[in-house]
């Protein structure tokens, strides 16, 4: 076990973690509460699944130097799920049945969640969701809740495609990595074309970790779309702005984008640079949003990131993982228990408050009030990643509550903008 142990542990320091313990401070209760999770932090989700982890660190380190939780120490065991859902399950029994956890953190997306979720309802056991999409819509299991901003695959969609109709679009493509998170969020969206009258030119699915889209850009561009719907995880992600970047999607085009995970993250945003110029896309924080205790956050992950070497802004996850922590002391404080049952029932009846704003969840453990956003990137210049702690680099369009600008269209005039 020990050599196992150190194995998974990173460069960043984020593999097994237990939190370091100020100087001289004593705990009331004898043992510690172990809380278990794999986590992506190699392979495609790994950049992201980094940043989600150092913000849980820091919750256990904070709450640690508050006296623990239930006022006994919380140590934080993390495996590297290397984004590969196949390796979940395995890892979440050895996590219950070997390390004997007391609670349980979902990795970090959807595709390496999905799996565990049978396991912990067969078991009746806690998990705290982070950042996957309607892994609990057929499961069902009523003692899940997630931590991210959204709801229903219809809301991904719906602020993208109302832009493109406000813009003058009739035709649509759509393309797809064949997976589960992506085909959920391609479906929501040809639910909702399907009921607001687009005439659909192009809908193809591609292999996940697909690297090769000169051919989809290419038959895109040749069904001339008025909007191109996407919807990919990272590495997907990269390639298609690169084959976009050269091949082009016609002059045509009013917006392009929508659903592409990886262009959140900084060191994605660094690379691409000025290639994401005119992309709308989904988001979760950007700046100038307002939550309370975020910007405090910000600056202290920040310093944290830099050394650990992983994701600098960490605005996409870091946050929202953080909230996990604090949901989950918020339970326990007000139920004295960690009991998975109680807490379950004080976390669906009660109003969370994190620094991504109060959280109530729906019966499927879900954002009741989703605050998902859609913003374009512009202004972008290459190779630096100081500019996205700007207000205006990427401007949010969608919803209105949240709107800083107005979508500026055709595509190609909006690449080119400033």
């Amino acid at each position: 076990m020990d050599n196992m142990r150190r194995k998974v542990i990173g460069s960043t320091g984020a593999g097994l973690l237990a939190s370091a313990i100020p100087g001289g401070l004593s705990f009331a209760q004898s043992g510690v509460v172990k809380i278990g999770m794999s986590m992506p932090q190699t392979g495609g989700l790994g950049a992201g699944g980094q940043a989600s982890l150092l913000a849980i660190r820091m919750w256990v380190e904070d709450i640690n130097a508050r006296g623990g939780l239930l006022k006994r120490k919380v140590e934080l065991i993390a495996y590297d799920d290397q984004s590969n859902g196949a390796l979940t399950p395995g890892l979440y029994t050895k996590l219950l049945d070997v390390d004997k956890v007391d609670l349980l953190f979902a990795p970090y997306a959807t595709n390496p969640t999905a799996p565990i979720m049978p396991l912990v309802k067969e078991r009746g056991l806690l998990l705290m969701g982070n950042f996957s999409f309607q892994v609990n819509a057929k499961v069902q299991h009523d003692m899940w809740f997630n931590n991210a901003p959204w709801n229903d695959a219809k809301g991904w969609s719906e602020g993208f495609l109302e832009a493109g109709k406000n813009a003058g679009g009739k035709t649509i493509a759509i393309f797809a990595a064949d997976a589960e998170f992506q085909q959920n969020l391609a479906n929501g969206a040809r639910e909702l074309i399907k009921s607001t009258g687009w005439n659909v030119v192009y809908d193809q699915n591609y292999p996940p970790n697909n690297t090769d889209f000169s051919s989809i850009v290419r038959s895109v561009r040749a069904a001339k779309p008025d909007v191109v719907f996407v919807a990919c995880y990272p590495n997907e992600a990269v390639a298609i702005m690169r084959s976009v970047n050269e091949i082009g999607l016609g002059a045509q085009v009013k917006i392009f984008g929508g659903g592409m995970v990886g262009l959140q993250f900084t060191p994605v945003m660094k690379s691409l640079g000025s290639l994401l110029n005119g992309v709308v896309n989904y988001n979760s924080y950007v700046p100038g949003m307002k939550f309370p205790g975020i910007e405090s956050f910000l600056s202290r992950y920040h310093e944290r990131a830099v050394a650990a070497k992983v994701d600098p802004l960490g605005y996409y996850l870091a946050p929202f993982s953080y909230g996990i922590g604090q949901m989950v002391e918020q339970a326990a404080n007000a139920t004295k228990s960690l009991e998975h049952k109680k807490l379950a029932a004080y976390l669906r009846s009660n109003e969370m408050n994190t620094i991504v704003g109060p959280i109530r969840f729906d019966k499927l453990g879900e954002r009741a009030q989703p605050r998902l956003v859609q913003a374009q990137y512009r202004n972008i210049a290459d190779d630096n990643d100081e500019q996205f702690k700007n207000v205006g680099k990427q401007v949010v369009i969608w919803p209105e509550a949240e709107k800083q600008g107005n979508v500026i269209t055709p595509f190609d005039l909006a690449r080119k903008a400033t």
